[in-house]
């Protein structure tokens, strides 16, 4: 058997799913931006270009691209037999862009403090196996120093979600 190619199909990821999970995504990204654009203004000012004026025709571009992708992919009878990823391997990558993607929305809901501390936490206990003490004192010790840090030292305020309140001084 060849090497790069293989037998099943389910222990990979190939080409062509990957190409059109990304020209999905891109095509969200870019529909946001035009409609993002539209709500500032996207037009012709008598002073110039409004704030969406060049940032919306970017937002096209991007769903332009990404629909020929798509149809690009609809369209082909070409089946890669070559895989992208194996699951093997995608599997560690998924294990860190999970929680990473959580700690960016607890960050909007809960303040980077306690966001940070979590994310530390869940690290250190299910992935590196500390004791529940160790696992504590850091993730605890690490969002005491960047609050010393950024808030009092540097007084530069960072999100801290609906304990705002609590620690406006």
């Amino acid at each position: 058997m060849e090497q790069g190619r293989d037998r099943g199909t389910r222990d990979r990821v190939s080409h062509r799913a990957v190409d059109a999970i990304v020209a999905a995504v891109f095509f969200v990204v870019g529909a946001v931006m035009i409609w993002d654009n539209l709500r500032l203004g996207a037009g012709w000012a008598p002073d110039g270009p409004q704030a969406g004026y060049f940032p919306l025709r970017i937002g096209v571009i991007i769903c332009l691209c990404s629909a020929f992708i798509l149809a690009q992919h609809a369209i082909s009878k070409e089946r890669p037999t070559h895989a992208f990823v194996k699951w093997e391997r995608l599997k560690p990558v998924l294990l860190v862009l999970g929680p990473t993607a959580l700690f960016i929305l607890a960050i909007q809901l809960a303040g980077i403090y306690i966001a940070a501390a979590l994310f530390i936490a869940g690290f250190m206990r299910f992935m590196g196996r500390y004791s529940w003490a160790k696992t504590l004192a850091v993730s605890l010790g690490v969002a005491a120093i960047l609050f010393w840090t950024f808030e009092i030292q540097f007084m530069v305020p960072l999100p801290k979600g609906p304990l705002d309140a609590l620690f406006t001084y």
